[in-house]
Formats: structure tokens, C-alpha cells, sequence
């Protein structure tokens, strides 16, 4: 890598195999950096080094270490001292252990590194390393020196190169007890179904996409400016408020937000969803869920319009009184049709009743004439 400068020259100690290497920063920062300058004419501000007792500026070489003790002792630490002290990883990346990934907390990450073979005798051993750590499936833990501390590393393979990351000392990392959020905040299943929609809905995204917005903005800015150009108004976009009143309300907005930003329809459906908590009536439309043992979330669809409701009330009380004036022409007509009936039931037995008064008479006309 002859375009890369180099931060460290030493070797990888694997074992009783020692491998010569150069270590490169794996990273670079795009950040843009800003002068401090004087407003009124713009010239710079530096900063200088001045001793506190004689009020003067010194020079590099007047200038030296010291730890400051509790009480704010100042006690002098010379650089050959340090250097006197025996650090075993001093030009050697030493491997200790090798371990699965997964043991490594991300927590103790830090600057990663490339390592590079100096020097054609170290290309063998280079690659018999990468390659044992490609089939273990395994990283390395080492340890090493650089900038006068030692230090905790992982080793592990990014295509064909062996990458270093500088690992934190595990007393380093702080505890989470005063961090974490109160125990006793519970949520409830149809929450856990909507976050599960938003994950669906936001899908994944290849992070070589992802880019930053805000320095390419600056860098707009700076140019429109040094050309002379006033520079663009930003367009006003939605600040996320600090405070959730709703979390059921707002994981529905994310949904509806997140399927806008892809292109998809919303669409609309029936029913009523979070909103009538606050009075008012809304359309839902189903959401994807993981989870098919659960209920299906809904999604927040349009308002239904005032007038739509009111055609809705009037033609469900016209039905009413059409099945009422139904009913009651409907009830007339048995009434009727039953007093018909009786009617001439009636008509009947009063048939019955002269056809035997007619008889008894003819009866007794024959009686009084044979006598």
C-alpha cells in the first residue's frame, strides 16, 4: 500500500511465528473543519503556549509531562523514563486467544486498522494467518502498544486483508443500572405489532446508500458563497416533537410516513381505529405482520366527510320508517283478512242453524198430519 503512510511498524507474534507488518488507519473523516477567526477583520485566532508562572510563551522543547495528584501535585514523568518501562508489546501485536465474534461487545470497539505485509518474506505467513482465521470463523485478541499505552485489539479478515480493531479494556465500559428505563413500563402486544409493521414497512437498505446529507449541504453552502452566490433558504421540514402523547398515533403516522417515502398506496378500508379515542371517526386499512398468531394492525385511513355522514343517518332513518310503514300495512291486512274469516265462519253457522229450524218445522208439520 505505497500510497498510504503508515502510523506503526512491528510485527504480528502468532505464536513462534512472527509476521512483519505496517498498520494504516482503516478510516478517514470527511468532516468539514472551520477556522476561528476575528469578526471585525477576519484574521485568525491561534492559539499559544504560555507558561502560568513567568507569563511567556514556550517552546516545544521547553515543554514536558507531569501527573497532577489529588491534592494538585504536579509530579514530572520524563520520556526516557516511560520508555525505560518494560512493555512486552512495545513493536508487536501479540495474540492471545482466539474466540468467536460474537464474544466481542461492540461496546469496546474503537479505531480500526488495516494490517499490511511488509516486505515480500512476510506475504507466507500473512496469508497462512488470514486464512486460519477465514476457516475458524473465529477472530483474534491481542495485545499492542501505540502512542505510549497499551492496548486491546481484535484481528479479524475484510476481504482479503487482516483488519485491527482497537478494543476498550472491559473497565472501560461503563454500567447500564442508571441508564435503563424504569421497569415497570410495560407494552402491550398491539404496540409490539405496529413497531413490527414499521421494521416491515422500512425494510433494509444497503449502507453503501447512505451518505451525509449535512456535509453536502455545508459544502453547498461554501461554494455558493466563495462564488459569491447567496446561499439557498433551506426548505422547512417537521421538527419531531420532544414529547409522545400517543405512541399508538404516532407508530401509525411512522407506517403511513414510511409507505409514502417508498412509493406505496396507502389505500383505504373501513373501521375505526386510534383516532376515535379523540372523537373523531376514521378509516383503517390492514398492516403486514410477522406475526400471523397476532391480530393484524390497522392503519389510519381518511375522515369520513360530515355530509357523508349525514346521507348515511337519513338513509338508515328512511329505511326504518319505509320497514315501519311496511310493517304496520302488513299488520292491517292480517286484521282484515282474519275479520273476514270469522265473518264468514259466522256467516256458516248461521246457515247451519236455519237449515235445522227448517227441518224441525217440516218435522213437525208431518206430525200433526199423520195424527
Amino acid at each position: 500500500m505505497p500510497h498510504v503512510r503508515s502510523i506503526w511498524n512491528g510485527a504480528i507474534s502468532f505464536g513462534l511465528v512472527s509476521i512483519p507488518i505496517k498498520v494504516v488507519n482503516a478510516t478517514e473523516s470527511h468532516s468539514i473543519s472551520f477556522r476561528q477567526v476575528h469578526l471585525d477583520d477576519g484574521g485568525r485566532i491561534r492559539y499559544r503556549k504560555f507558561c502560568e508562572l513567568e507569563d511567556r510563551e514556550v517552546t516545544t522543547g521547553e515543554i514536558g509531562k507531569a501527573y497532577e495528584d489529588a491534592d494538585g501535585t504536579l509530579i514530572p514523568v520524563t520520556d526516557e523514563e516511560l520508555a525505560a518501562l518494560p512493555i512486552p508489546t512495545a513493536r508487536t501485536i501479540e495474540i492471545v486467544a482466539f474466540v468467536p465474534a460474537e464474544r466481542i461487545d461492540p461496546l469496546q470497539m474503537d479505531t480500526a486498522y488495516y494490517l499490511a505485509a511488509n516486505g515480500v518474506p512476510a506475504t507466507k505467513p500473512y496469508v497462512l494467518l488470514r486464512e486460519a482465521l477465514k476457516r475458524s470463523q473465529k477472530v483474534a485478541v491481542a495485545k499492542f502498544a501505540l502512542r505510549g499505552r497499551e492496548r486491546l485489539g481484535m484481528l479479524r479478515v475484510v476481504d482479503d486483508v487482516i483488519a485491527m480493531h482497537g478494543l476498550l479494556w472491559p473497565d472501560e465500559i461503563r454500567s447500564t443500572q442508571e441508564v435503563a428505563p424504569d421497569a415497570s413500563v410495560t407494552v402491550r402486544d398491539k404496540e409490539l405489532d405496529l413497531a413490527d409493521a414499521l421494521m416491515d414497512t422500512l425494510g433494509e437498505v444497503e449502507l453503501t446508500e447512505l451518505h451525509d446529507d449535512y456535509r453536502e449541504a455545508v459544502e453547498e453552502l461554501i461554494a455558493a458563497k466563495a462564488s459569491g452566490e447567496l446561499p439557498a433558504a433551506p426548505p422547512a421540514g417537521e421538527r419531531a416533537g420532544g414529547k409522545v402523547l400517543d405512541l399508538m398515533a404516532a407508530l401509525e403516522k411512522s407506517v403511513r410516513a414510511a409507505k409514502v417515502s417508498r412509493g406505496e398506496e396507502t389505500g383505504e378500508g373501513t373501521g375505526k381505529e386510534t383516532g376515535a379515542r379523540t372523537g373523531e371517526s376514521a378509516e383503517v386499512t390492514p398492516l403486514p405482520s410477522r406475526r400471523s398468531a397476532r391480530t393484524t394492525p390497522k392503519e389510519v385511513g381518511g375522515k369520513k366527510s360530515t355530509s357523508t355522514a349525514k346521507k348515511a343517518a337519513a338513509k338508515k332513518t328512511a329505511a326504518k320508517s319505509t320497514a315501519k310503514s311496511t310493517g304496520q300495512a302488513a299488520g292491517k291486512a292480517a286484521a282484515t283478512k282474519s275479520t273476514a274469516k270469522k265473518a264468514a265462519a259466522k256467516k256458516t253457522t248461521a246457515k247451519k242453524a236455519t237449515g235445522k229450524k227448517t227441518a224441525a218445522k217440516k218435522a213437525t208439520s208431518r206430525g200433526r198430519a199423520s195424527a
